[in-house]
């Protein structure tokens, strides 16, 4: 949050909830991004429709739905830049960024000196920062 201080661009909790009219799915996202206006829906003025990055804590229940289905109902968002999905049980981060209609670039980063790159938002975010004082089994 801090690195968006002086940008156009917020980050928004699971407490916040994004409508994709595409496929008339709602859904609460871990963390998303938005810039600039951030439009309601029409239906419903709580759902949110702009979500330029979304990023998925994946854990052992979720983790499949988010690397599959639900990663295919976000790629309906006109907005959606990058998608990423980060790991809870080890270091890992998996970054999806569109690059041109039906196609998403995949990056993954698996070392804790890896830098995560946000390049939407323009934001670097050590890996180790992600997983300070996580202790894994």
């Amino acid at each position: 949050a801090i690195q968006l201080r002086r940008k156009p661009c917020r980050p928004y909790g699971s407490d916040m909830r994004i409508y994709i009219p595409e496929n008339s799915l709602y859904t609460y996202p871990d963390i998303f991004i938005t810039c600039g206006v951030m439009p309601h829906s029409k239906k419903d003025k709580n759902s949110f429709l702009n979500p330029e990055v979304i990023i998925e804590i994946l854990s052992p229940s979720t983790r499949g739905y988010d690397r599959g289905d639900k990663f295919k109902l976000y790629r309906d968002i006109p907005t959606l830049k990058e998608y990423i999905l980060v790991d809870s049980e080890a270091v890992g981060v998996e970054v999806f960024r569109f690059e041109q209609p039906n196609n998403w670039h995949f990056t993954e980063f698996k070392s804790i000196t890896d830098t995560l790159e946000i390049k939407h938002v323009q934001v670097s975010i050590p890996l180790a920062d992600i997983y300070e004082a996580i202790i894994f089994d």
